[in-house]
């Protein structure tokens, strides 16, 4: 077939993309960046409010979701956080702690990308913009590939292409197809970490409570998360729905404990005893913004009788009504979609991948690294070191 243009040819400019290059030219390895869009690393630019949450601290297994849960162990443990930490400062980068582990630029998301590009620059990787892959065949030795730029050899192909989440970034179904393309399976994507939407009677209910936002639990029955919650126009967003959301599905049973840190029942009861004449939206403004205390207050069956005293509640109401505000039934009617979320769900079946190399079980070379596999991880920096360590295990296999 004559002499391979590449040795290595990455389909994705992304987090994982570049840091695979980087990684496998390192290591002496002809590599080339293929991305369609017209830049490298949009959702890196976007991400963590523009200074990019690029890990955290606390990361484990735990932190990941798939139908394989211990498949993401290997990746995780051969490049960590701090592998990832120790190259940030290499660059000089500025960053801090903003909460629970998460890690942002003091400045912003550029240095990252402006690291990993740099990174690729040293080891002479080629990096292509505004270029596409029409087909991809199998050959001996490697791949042949139909591009923009025309027909090129490669030894390994690595798919580093993400998932569904914001279509406006440039992503699509490409990476899947492929899989399936090699005889992969691809677990069912949806949209995860997203802001959940409430439909005819809930979404009435929250009307004038848009830019809200207060500390909750948020609770399915496989999962809990304490953090915020925002009221929105369409629902409920903020850090803890958001988290939420990857577990939530419709017919799904979803609970929200307004009052978190609190037996909100013996508050009651207390307060019945010694201040007999308070209100219960009096009572709910001592935890609560003024605005959602008193919808809850008007939300709350009216058998507890929240305009009136709560002397007037007997001692079992008052517990009922305390267990009810802090296991509040919540009936969203679907997602924002891929439009709005952070990270897709599903993705390339990793029963059928090599956990030490990324690689196809079914194709030598292949490789499929970050979120196009099914791997996702909680929100806080742990789908981007997901991108690091999935990255570095596919280039390692050189």
């Amino acid at each position: 077939m004559g002499k391979l243009d590449y040795e290595d040819i990455i389909i994705g400019g992304g987090a994982a993309g570049l840091m695979c290059a980087a990684e496998a030219g390192r290591r002496g390895r002809r590599v080339w960046v293929v991305e369609h869009a017209n830049k490298l690393g949009k959702k890196i630019l976007m991400s963590g409010g523009g200074r990019c949450n690029f890990t955290n601290l606390h990361t484990s297994p735990e932190n990941f979701l798939s139908g394989n849960p211990h498949f993401c162990r290997s990746a995780l443990a051969r490049y960590t956080q701090w592998d990832f930490i120790a190259m940030v400062q290499a660059h000089g980068i500025a960053y801090h702690e903003k909460e629970l582990g998460q890690l942002f630029c003091d400045q912003s998301s550029k240095q990252i990308l402006a690291m990993l590009v740099t990174e690729c620059q040293a080891v002479n990787v080629r990096l292509s913009t505004g270029t596409s892959v029409s087909s991809v065949r199998a050959t001996q030795p490697g791949f042949e590939l139909q591009t923009t730029a025309g027909t090129v050899r490669c030894e390994r192909l690595v798919i580093a292409t993400g998932g569904l989440s914001i279509p406006k970034m440039g992503a699509s179904g490409f990476g899947y197809d492929l899989a399936r393309q090699f005889g992969h399976s691809v677990v069912p994507t949806r949209a995860g970490l997203v802001p959940l939407t409430l439909s005819g009677r809930p979404l009435e209910q929250i009307d004038g409570l848009a830019g809200v936002a207060t500390p909750v639990v948020a609770q399915t029955p496989e999962q809990s998360f304490s953090n915020a919650a925002l009221f929105t126009h369409r629902g409920l967003s903020g850090p803890a729905v958001l988290q939420i959301s990857s577990y939530w599905q419709p017919g799904t049973p979803l609970h929200m404990n307004w009052l978190p840190g609190i037996d909100a029942a013996q508050q009651l009861l207390e307060a019945k005893r010694t201040r007999p004449q308070t209100r219960l939206e009096s009572l709910l403004q001592e935890f609560l913004s003024k605005r959602l205390a008193i919808r809850l207050a008007e939300w709350c069956e009216p058998g507890s009788s929240t305009g009136a005293p709560l002397q007037a509640l007997t001692d079992e109401a008052a517990q009922a009504l305390g267990r009810r505000l802090q296991h509040w039934p919540i009936q969203a009617s679907g997602t924002e979609g891929y439009r709005t979320a952070e990270v897709t769900l599903g993705g390339v079946d990793t029963h059928e991948l090599s956990s030490q190399t990324l690689m196809s079980n079914f194709q030598p070379g292949l490789h499929f690294i970050g979120e196009v596999v099914d791997v996702t991880g909680h929100l806080g920096g742990f789908n981007f070191q997901w991108a690091w360590s999935s990255a570095v295990a596919a280039a390692n296999a050189c």
